[in-house]
C-alpha cells in the first residue's frame, strides 16, 4: 500500500472508531477496498492491513451487513473476494434507517409511555406541567428528526454528479404537472 492509500486507510479507520457504527478495523477494511480497482480476497486484505485472516473475516461480516462491502465471485478462484461500496448515498440511507431511525423510535415510544404513566398518576401541578412541556418538546423534536431521516432514506439513490456538471445544468421547478426551466442567469 502506498503512502496516500495508507493515509486514507488510517484516517477512515480513525473516523469509523468515533462513528458509533463501525470499529477502527472495519473502517480500515472499507477504506482499503474503496480505493481498489479490483476485488480483494480475505488473504489480500489481511496482508495489506497486517491483520489475521480470521479477524478480517469477522469484521468484514459487519461491513456486508451495513452494505459497505460486497462479496464478489471471481471466476477461476475458489476464494471469496470483496469490494467496497461506491454508492455512498445508499450506504447512508441504510445507516440512517437501521441505526438512527430505530433509536428515534425507541425514544418516541418511551415518551409516549411516560406521558401515559404521568396522566395515570397526577402529581404536583408545577412538576406535572414541567414534565408535560419537556415531553412535548422532546416528542416534537424527534418527530422532526424522524421526518428528516425519512426524507433521506426512501427511494432510489441519485447517481453522483461532479459539482461542475451540476452547476451547469439548468434548474427546474415542478408545479401543477408542468416543468419550467428557471431563467438563465445574467453574467
Amino acid at each position: 500500500m502506498d503512502r496516500a492509500q495508507a493515509i486514507f486507510v488510517d484516517g477512515i479507520g480513525a473516523a469509523a472508531a468515533t462513528s458509533g457504527v463501525l470499529n477502527t478495523l472495519q473502517g480500515r477494511i472499507f477504506a482499503l477496498l474503496y480505493l481498489q480497482t479490483a476485488p480483494l480476497s480475505l488473504d489480500d486484505i489481511a496482508s495489506e492491513l497486517g491483520q489475521s485472516k480470521s479477524n478480517v473475516s469477522i469484521n468484514i461480516r459487519g461491513l456486508t451487513e451495513w452494505h459497505l462491502v460486497k462479496r464478489i465471485h471471481v471466476s477461476g478462484s475458489r476464494r471469496d473476494h470483496y469490494e467496497g461500496a461506491t454508492d455512498l448515498v445508499r450506504v447512508m440511507q441504510e445507516i440512517i434507517e437501521r441505526r438512527f431511525r430505530w433509536n428515534m423510535r425507541q425514544v418516541m415510544a418511551t415518551v409516549e409511555e411516560t406521558t401515559r404513566a404521568r396522566k395515570e398518576e397526577p402529581g404536583k401541578e408545577e412538576q406535572a406541567d414541567l414534565i408535560d412541556r419537556r415531553l412535548g418538546n422532546l416528542k416534537t423534536f424527534f418527530i422532526m428528526m424522524d421526518a428528516t431521516a425519512a426524507s433521506l432514506s426512501p427511494g432510489r439513490p441519485f447517481p453522483p454528479t461532479p459539482a461542475s456538471d451540476a452547476a451547469a445544468r439548468p434548474k427546474t421547478t415542478t408545479t401543477a404537472k408542468k416543468t419550467h426551466k428557471a431563467p438563465a442567469r445574467r453574467r
